[in-house]
């Protein structure tokens, strides 16, 4: 698969298997994250790999999942995620500024984790300050946001828009997930 391929293929995935990501494929991920482009290459990102089953099972409490359709959205017992990368910005290195590094980083993560066969769900809808107790994380680090990983356990399909953006589950349970069209977001020169 090409990177084109790739950012085809990609949709957020809510469903996973229940089957442990290697450490290794793990580290992977935040490795492509960490060589993101960064503004004036201060790199103040820095990143919590999360595997522990007991902290993953507690995280799992303090995200919110898919707002226009909850609670159908929701991963269901047995298709939780297996592990979550954290992004957190080092306010030593930089107090703010820091979304643009964060997009280009967890874009490299993501799309590392379709290479490999993992889904994943971006996240900022999180209880930041239980997931700062939890993993104990000082007060010089802001949470930007979260990844939620795992095997894929669902397949959604990618559809044009037609009158409606929200996404939705079919009748049997399959997501879709509208786009606009292109020519109605691409323009050549010049706006028409």
């Amino acid at each position: 698969m090409n990177i084109y391929e790739a950012i085809l293929k990609r949709r957020t995935i809510r469903k996973f298997k229940q089957e442990e990501i290697p450490l290794e494929v793990l580290k992977k991920l935040t490795n492509a994250a960490r060589i993101a482009p960064s503004a004036s290459n201060m790199q103040p990102l820095k990143y919590i790999i999360v595997n522990d089953k007991d902290k993953v099972k507690e995280i799992f409490k303090y995200v919110s999942w898919a707002g226009a359709i909850r609670p159908e959205g929701n991963p269901k017992a047995g298709e939780e995620p297996t592990a979550y990368i954290l992004m957190l910005c080092d306010k030593e290195i930089r107090k703010d500024g820091f979304d643009t590094d964060a997009g280009a980083a967890m874009e490299n993560i993501i799309l590392a984790g379709v290479e490999e066969g993992i889904g994943s769900c971006w996240m900022g809808a999180i209880d930041r300050g239980n997931i700062t107790k939890l993993l104990a994380i000082p007060e010089r680090f802001t949470i930007h946001t979260l990844v939620s990983l795992g095997y894929n356990g669902e397949d959604p399909v990618m559809e044009d828009e037609e009158g409606s953006l929200k996404y939705y589950k079919d009748e049997t349970g399959r997501l879709h997930v509208p786009k606009r069209k292109f020519e109605d977001v691409v323009f050549i020169n010049k706006i028409d």
